[in-house]
């Protein structure tokens, strides 16, 4: 069965997941056909970094988390200043029907399912 042709009710066609994960990369969301949970989908999050100065206002991290960055820029030598900043790379999340975030990982099933779809 060519699954690039294979659609639902949408109209959308289903993918395997190395073609989700090419739409992930363009910015586009993807999820499963057989989710039960209607308006959950899987994107990835976009590449940022964070200087340092602002790691301690940030809420999002436990104070223990601060602290150990705080050690470790304060350890850099000084040529290495300029690179003291945190950096989020390739994470994927996915939102749930009732706004929450989570860090997502592919099971086995996901990896092999031709039942994706690409939302956007």
């Amino acid at each position: 069965m060519d699954n690039n042709t294979s659609t639902v009710g949408t109209g959308r066609s289903l993918v395997d997941f190395g073609e989700a994960v090419k739409a992930l990369k363009e910015g586009k969301r993807i999820q499963r056909r057989g989710w039960n949970g209607k308006g959950m989908f899987v994107f990835m999050q976009v590449p940022s970094s964070v200087p340092a100065e602002f790691v301690p206002k940030m809420s999002s991290l436990p104070e223990t988390v601060k602290e150990a960055f705080s050690r470790r820029f304060d350890s850099m030598s000084k040529d290495l200043k300029g690179d003291a900043d945190i950096r989020y790379q390739n994470q994927l999340a996915m939102v749930y029907p009732d706004n929450n975030i989570y860090g997502w990982l592919a099971s086995p099933s996901d990896l092999l399912s031709e039942d994706w779809m690409i939302l956007d």
